[in-house]
């Protein structure tokens, strides 16, 4: 198994070399040369094993010999041996034929854990084994970043930067990424939105000089490892209901679009998945893509879903690829118009296939806030305002198949937003009782790439 890169320019590497990498030297993102398929006999004997399990079967044949069986089977059970559910990633049922995919069992209540614990295992074994020292630069909506410095933190070889966007977080969000007191972690609050935050990191990977003097890494959803460890949960949610011999649909709130893009690996590796819905809120660009053919850029209005307030959903490129039977140099093009003049416009064909695959739906505020009282006065399910998104729109798409919305992340991560609604305040899990006690340890920064680069250097430890 080899990757390219979306823009057809970079290197070819290993899945290891990928892995370490994040973006591409060309400004694309890493792709496998090929998506291995699982028969139907292959995906019925998923049935009953473990999580652990499945996520060996799905995620092997993508790493080559990168690691030994024994050692991604241990590298894998350390990686979700903190998650506080047995199942891992478990079902409830919300009405007929609709699900909920609880994905906020992991250290930091969201589903960026399923990945970035084991990345962080990944690394750390690859790392000791080369005795090379890495850069980690993030940008995070919220969730990722806590995932990673958790991930990460006090693991010798890695020093990791957080970049998130000032005053547009949680607050138990923020509390996750500045209160742990390990040397190698750093939360920067950068003056601006989430798109300022990625727009500065793929600034940083795409100056070569700089990306090559601090060993700089990425651990975002341009990470391939990140979009692979999330393909595991469709699987073991779909054979739960029923596959290979009953089709499954997914509706899935993204802003970034790297969590349904891991559903469209699953169903090309012949998981049998008849409907992928993408659900956003009110920053909706995903949906009129997806309705109109055109991605234009219309600002970011801030929400009570913060994780989805985005505008440049780095991962729609690598569905675009495929759109595009592969070619790098449009999805380049493409990718400079959306840079350079806020918007392009998808080819007629590649725009039909992309309808092919994806459905769509957004959700105001008010949709928000009224799916999450509802919810809970006829379920007894109380909803992360993330996850009320997804509900709201996949009601509109539930029929005879089944439906699995995913819950990516816990009530208590959004204390004020599920109170609005509800009247009641989501208490965080004992093990974090004590989130809002602890001393915070951040750095306000400016959108300045230059400061940022230099703060940088001057604390990775050498």
């Amino acid at each position: 198994m080899r990757y390219i890169s979306t823009r057809g320019r970079a290197p070819v590497l290993s899945f290891e070399e990928a892995m370490l990498t994040g973006l591409a030297r060309d400004g694309g993102l890493y792709v496998p040369d090929h998506v291995p398929s699982m028969t139907a006999v292959q995906i019925a004997a998923l049935a009953g094993l473990t999580y652990e399990e499945v996520a060996f079967r799905v995620m092997k044949p993508y790493l080559s010999d990168t690691f030994d069986d024994a050692t991604f089977r241990q590298l894998i059970s350390k990686a979700y041996s903190g998650f506080g559910h047995k199942a891992r990633a478990p079902l409830v049922q919300l009405a007929p034929n609709h699900f909920l995919l609880e994905l906020f069992h992991g250290p930091t209540l969201a589903f960026k854990d399923f990945a970035m614990q084991l990345i962080g295992q990944m690394f750390q074994a690859s790392l000791s084994r080369s005795g090379k020292r890495i850069t980690i630069v993030g940008a995070t909506s919220g969730d990722t970043g806590s995932a990673a410095i958790e991930a990460f933190r006090g693991l010798t070889n890695v020093d990791v930067f957080i970049l998130y966007p000032h005053g547009r977080v949680s607050e138990v969000q923020r509390r996750q990424m500045t209160t742990p007191t390990e040397a190698n972690v750093h939360a920067l609050a950068l003056d601006g939105d989430f798109d300022d935050c990625q727009a500065a990191v793929k600034d940083m990977f795409n100056d070569l000089a700089f990306r090559d003097s601090v060993g700089l890494a990425g651990v975002n959803s341009i990470n391939w490892a990140r979009v692979l460890a999330q393909v595991v949960y469709y699987f073991t949610a779909a054979v739960s209901l029923g596959a290979p011999y009953r089709q499954v649909s997914f509706t899935v709130p993204t802003g970034n679009f790297g969590d349904i893009f891991a559903g469209y690996i699953a169903k090309r590796m012949g998981l049998p998945i008849a409907q992928l819905v993408v659900a956003t809120n009110q920053n909706d660009i995903l949906h009129r893509t997806l309705q109109t053919g055109q991605q234009i850029k219309e600002g970011v209005t801030p929400s009570i879903s913060p994780s989805m307030d985005i505008q440049v959903s780095s991962n729609f490129e690598r569905v675009l690829f495929d759109a595009y039977d592969r070619d790098g140099l449009v999805v380049a093009k493409q990718m400079a118009e959306l840079k350079e003049r806020d918007g392009f416009a998808i080819g007629q064909g590649a725009w039909e296939l992309l309808r092919d695959h994806f459905d769509s739906g957004r959700a105001s505020e008010a949709d928000t806030s009224a799916t999450i009282t509802r919810t809970l006065a006829t379920t007894g399910e109380l909803l992360c305002p993330h996850s009320a998104v997804g509900v709201h729109v996949a009601e509109h798409f539930t029929g005879p198949i089944p439906m699995v919305t995913l819950a990516t992340a816990h009530p208590a991560k959004f204390p004020d937003a599920v109170e609005a609604a509800t009247g009641i305040r989501p208490p965080l899990p004992s093990r974090m009782a004590d989130l809002y006690e602890r001393p915070e340890r951040v750095t306000q920064v400016p959108n300045d790439l230059a400061a940022l680069q230099a703060l940088i250097r001057e604390r990775i430890t050498t």
